[in-house]
């Protein structure tokens, strides 16, 4: 009998996992393993980077050589990974304050080298492992453990902030779309560059029991109702816009050459020079 893609790709030994009943982690997870497993990429050639919190978690739960780095910089280990061996296929499990927060820079440097590196941001708007804290992606009037009387920041919004920076395949999904959160993974473990894929979960204990959301089912359940396509935004005004998050493919270009053969190349200039100096 085939062997099950969990099975197959997924540690028992780790099981059961840390996170929260109704925790959107889980199925962000699973589609990041259906996307590997329908891109059918080498699993021994596949490396999982994380950061801290909990999203990073996911690492752990996966039979991929993999590392799980420091808050804020699973970016630029992936990026030392990807240059020391442009052969794998590096893909960065992080959360919203992990990757935007104090990982912004690295994550607004890899876009603008175009590194071929896939991002996954588990993006549920607070720091859900240290306490339920506001985030950059927090909305603004939203309540945390840090904004008792409503958030006063503009969020980030994580796709526009990567197309900003020069990523060339963007796209964002949540944990109720999960077939299109299925491809558009695979679509950024495919494309040649830096890859981003926001992908909207959802954290009950903390950020949906404060803000009165129900748990992890009734949040899950609410996604069709707060979201959009991109087609039909582009039908809507900016007020009804409002409230809405736009969901789709908001960039696939393969315009930009990527980091990693633009530096191959000078590598064999420079050995060339090197030998006819000799």
């Amino acid at each position: 009998m085939e062997q099950h893609v969990f099975d197959r790709l997924m540690r028992d030994d780790k099981l059961p996992h840390m996170w929260c009943r109704g925790c959107g982690n889980g199925i962000v997870l699973q589609s990041i393993i259906r996307a590997i497993d329908r891109t059918g990429i080498d699993q021994d050639k596949a490396v999982i980077v994380s950061g801290v919190g909990c999203s990073s978690r996911a690492n752990n739960y996966t039979d991929f050589c993999g590392l799980h780095t420091t808050h804020g910089r699973p970016i630029a280990f992936a990026t030392g990974v990807k240059m020391a061996n442009p052969e794998l296929q590096v893909i960065v499990v992080t959360g919203d304050g992990d990757s935007t927060s104090i990982g912004g820079n690295h994550f607004i440097q890899a876009a603008r080298r175009n590194i071929d590196l896939t991002v996954v941001v588990f993006n549920n708007s607070n720091y859900g492992m240290t306490g339920g804290q506001y985030s950059p992606t927090t909305p603004v009037g939203a309540f945390t453990r840090t904004s008792v009387y409503g958030n006063i920041e503009p969020a980030f919004d994580v796709c526009r902030l990567a197309e900003g920076s020069g990523a060339t395949y963007v796209a964002r999904s949540t944990t109720y779309h999960v077939q299109s959160l299925i491809k558009y993974i695979a679509s950024g473990i495919t494309h040649k560059g830096f890859s981003v894929i926001d992908a909207m979960c959802d954290c009950p204990t903390l950020f949906g029991r404060i803000n009165g959301l129900g748990d992890g089912a009734k949040m899950i359940a609410a996604w069709p109702e707060k979201t959009v396509s991109i087609e039909k935004a582009g039908t809507l005004s900016a007020d009804e816009l409002e409230e809405k998050v736009i969901i789709g493919e908001f960039v696939n270009s393969s315009r930009r050459s990527e980091y990693t053969e633009k530096y191959a190349r000078i590598i064999e200039e420079a050995q060339r020079e090197r030998a006819d100096l000799k």
